[in-house]
């Protein structure tokens, strides 16, 4: 209760002292999602029916402004907080800010944006949005979001550079400092990507190294990442020395259509404090396409192989289909049904389905997923 009156305390300071300078800005928004889900195969389970929270956006709510600061020169900063609308307790391990929590300076007219603390990574920001899970979320990439396309992982420590645009062109590029005394590069995460726009076309490609921890010096997994370890897709490699990711893609507007896809490359790497010897490697492909039917209702429907090898291997299909219907600008309803088939072994046994990022384990080959949910925005 304490924490949370003086969260309450601060932001109602930042606001009124915002707001009291003309130069300054201060938006408090946010977005709830809450959804009712239906999985057949959930952890050997036949049936499952649950409450689902942050389906096509992560239910949060926050405060970003910014303060001009003459010559082209502002002060920036955003705090949001993610949590689950379901039960009303925080998201990202219990903080407080866990989806963002940085400050940082801006001329983005001439040299950029120069940002400090908990941030997304430029891949989130540069090659997420001509993803399919632009659209409908996290059913449409990679099982298991072993190449972090649907952004479960943040990075702490961040210092992210963001370039002016450039004839359709942004370049991004991010380093989070391990901070492990007498082991500069443990736990370190460095990045960069670049995006293109163009009239109906847009591509966007990047490369993240995530350094999981020297053992030597510190627990392995004392990192400056998020985990990337939450279904049984990757499960057998959290003791990974590293993490490489690359990721590519593009979209064309067709009028009212849109089609699309992304390649990943992911790779974990052993050493001689890992439970495997042998570096994971992920190659995953995703094509989709969207139809803009009427300005308030929108269809998806998209498909994504994942192939495994190195240690183990392992196949995986999965295909999803949904709508989203706005009811006003801020509110809208949707309906999503997903399917997903694994072969071969994962590191830890026999492949489990997973869909996309919802990290539900079947306990079984195949899996069916189907959710309907209203999301609000302020």
């Amino acid at each position: 209760m304490r924490n949370t009156n003086k969260a309450i305390g601060f932001l109602a300071g930042v606001l009124f002292f915002g707001g009291a300078q003309a130069q300054s800005a201060v938006t408090l928004y946010g977005v709830i999602d809450t959804g009712l889900m239906y999985v057949h195969h959930s952890q050997g389970q036949t049936n499952q029916y649950l409450m689902s929270t942050g389906i096509l956006s992560g239910s949060r709510w926050g405060v970003k402004g910014s303060e001009d600061l003459g010559g082209g020169l502002a002060a920036v900063f955003q705090l949001e907080n993610g949590f689950n609308s379901g039960t009303g307790q925080f998201f990202q391990g219990g903080r407080m800010f866990g989806r963002q929590a940085y400050v940082g300076l801006s001329g983005k007219d001439t040299w950029g944006t120069v940002t400090f603390g908990r941030q997304y990574d430029p891949l989130v920001d540069k090659v997420q949005p001509v993803q399919g899970d632009n659209w409908l979320a996290g059913f449409f990439i990679a099982p298991g979001d072993v190449d972090n396309s649907d952004n479960s992982v943040r990075f702490n420590n961040a210092v992210k550079w963001v370039s002016p645009v450039w004839g359709g062109l942004q370049v991004e590029a991010m380093y989070s400092l391990g901070g492990i005394a007498g082991a500069t590069g443990s736990g370190q995460t460095y990045s960069a990507a670049a995006g293109w726009s163009g009239g109906p076309v847009n591509v966007a490609a990047g490369y993240m190294h995530v350094d999981n921890g020297n053992a030597t010096l510190s627990t392995r997994g004392t990192t400056t990442a998020d985990s990337f370890f939450n279904s049984s897709v990757n499960a057998a490699y959290a003791t990974a020395r590293s993490i490489n990711i690359g990721r590519a893609g593009g979209n064309y507007a067709f009028g009212p259509v849109i089609v699309g896809g992304y390649y990943s490359y992911s790779e974990y790497n052993p050493d001689a404090s890992s439970t495997f010897t042998r570096s994971e490697k992920y190659h995953n492909g995703s094509v989709y396409a969207v139809w803009n039917i009427t300005p308030a209702l929108l269809t998806e429907i998209g498909y994504n192989y994942m192939r495994s090898l190195g240690d183990s291997s392992a196949k995986r299909h999965q295909v999803a289909l949904g709508a989203d219907y706005n009811l006003s600008k801020r509110t809208d309803v949707y309906g999503v049904v997903a399917y997903a088939h694994a072969t071969g072994t994962d590191g830890k046994g026999v492949a489990q389905a997973v869909i996309g990022s919802e990290d539900i384990d079947a306990g079984k080959p195949s899996q069916v997923m189907a959710t309907v949910g209203i999301r609000h925005k302020f």
